[in-house]
């Protein structure tokens, strides 16, 4: 990273903190996602305030038109970019709520491509900085724009956006103290409505991302957009599964007694399967809903006519708008039936249950009771074995027997010293999680056969 750079110094801030996943990004999944969380501004219910670096001057003059609309619904825009012609006469650089500033050529941030969005409703940003020309090695730079390669991460988060906007208005001050000022203002009002404003629905946000990263992804398999499609592709599902994961790394951090759910989950689930033998693909499947399991918190059910009620979760409907994770939408969506019959959404029973969804359900509210007795123990007995108790006494209603005795098995190993290694998932190295197979038909229906045959 280039030192003094803005990504640079969030980095240096964070060498101690919990880590930033960082990733690399092809500039056509970069236009796609600035696009996706740039045209959530015109939805947002609070005027935010914006800061980007494009680099270069030229590099804005392509999305001026985009930003005189998008400036018409927020507080204030800040631009950044070494000048080109035209770069401050353009109209919208004429807006009142909108400052231009021109970088030194030199400057480090000149190599960096930026969008911050604060509103007391909505946070977003994706820090980026273009690879050099030593980082692209014998290869070298590519002959297609929208394959140049980007180092950086984006998120929803707004601690991490809040913390940028403070490093972009230092910087800016080194060139307009006047307008530093008025930014620092502007984000100091805006971060005191942050806990009391009813924040925006990131589950829209969020299929609002992926709808876009799916449109440029089919422009990469029609061949519109550069030579080396597999890549480009691989770049673009990469983070239409990065917009799920962190929307479930929200939900954790939104949840004070329990922010590692979500990575305890995916490890007992997968503990579980493997215990039972699961295949590699259906482990894979397991922790990634694990991963996910949060995002769909209620349920709604549709009636169709003279057709059996559809169960709709609507976090899970989400999931569906990628078709690899239409397999982790189903887990998600039947992780609360009963194996009696008396749960939800389907009132599925036995077998009908999905395997993976039964186990899911398991291991989540396992992990769950296990945090809560953890919280208010008054108890001399270990809580493994007082939620384990628990679980027997649900078996036949809510649990299955097989079950329940895998469950103790591993109960009996966690008291003997048997260790679960648990950590956060890397956001931007989550390919492995979803391959080919999971996404066909052949998948799904080698599942429900297993689920058909118990174990």
């Amino acid at each position: 990273m280039l030192q003094g750079s803005i990504l640079q110094q969030l980095a240096a801030a964070h060498t101690e903190k919990r880590p930033l996943n960082f990733g690399v990004y092809y500039k056509n999944t970069l236009v796609a996602l600035c696009h996706a969380l740039e045209d959530c501004i015109l939805t947002t219910s609070t005027p935010p305030l914006v800061i980007t670096a494009f680099q270069r001057g030229k590099w804005y003059l392509q999305e001026a038109d985009r930003y005189h609309e998008l400036a018409q619904k927020s507080q204030q825009v800040a631009i950044m970019a070494a000048p080109d012609a035209g770069f401050a006469e353009h109209p919208t650089s004429q807006l009142g709520n909108v400052d231009i500033l021109g970088l030194d050529p030199k400057d480090p941030v000149a190599q960096e491509w930026h969008l911050i969005i604060m509103a007391p409703s909505y946070t977003a940003m994706v820090l980026c900085q273009e690879l050099s020309e030593e980082d692209y090695g014998k290869a070298g730079q590519p002959d297609t724009d929208l394959e140049r390669k980007f180092y950086g991460f984006w998120t929803f988060e707004p601690t991490l956006v809040q913390e940028t906007v403070d490093i972009a208005i230092a910087h800016i001050n080194k060139y307009d103290p006047e307008l530093a000022q008025k930014l620092t203002t502007q984000a100091q009002e805006i971060a005191a409505l942050i806990p009391t404003t009813a924040q925006d629905d990131l589950g829209e946000i969020v299929h609002r991302v992926v709808d876009y990263l799916q449109t440029s992804e089919i422009d990469v398999l029609d061949g519109k957009i550069g030579t080396h499609q597999q890549a480009l592709d691989n770049n673009l599902v990469s983070n239409e599964l990065q917009a799920f994961l962190r929307l479930a790394q929200l939900i954790d951090i939104a949840d004070t007694n329990n922010q590692m759910a979500a990575a305890e989950v995916a490890t007992l689930a997968e503990t579980i399967g493997q215990m039972l033998d699961l295949p590699a693909w259906q482990l894979k499947r397991l922790r990634l809903a694990g991963l996910l399991h949060r995002v769909a918190p209620c349920t709604v059910t549709v009636e169709y006519g003279d057709a059996p009620s559809c169960p709709l979760v609507p976090a899970a409907q989400v999931l569906r708008t990628m078709p690899r994770m239409s397999a982790i939408a189903q887990i998600i969506t039947h992780q609360n039936e009963w194996w009696d019959g008396n749960g939800q959404p389907a009132g599925l029973a036995g077998e009908k249950i999905p395997l993976e969804s039964r186990i899911l359900g398991l291991a989540a509210t396992f992990q769950q009771r296990v945090m809560a007795r953890q919280a208010s123990q008054h108890s001399s007995e270990p809580v493994l074995l007082q939620v384990l108790s628990e679980f027997r006494a649900e078996e036949n209603t809510i649990w299955e027997p097989k079950l329940i005795d895998t469950l103790e098995l591993l109960v009996m190993g966690l008291q003997q010293g048997l260790n679960l290694s648990v950590s956060s998932p890397k956001i931007s190295a989550g390919m492995w999680l979803i391959d080919t197979q999971q996404s066909t038909d052949k998948s799904i229906e080698q599942e429900e056969r297993a689920s058909s045959r118990g174990y």
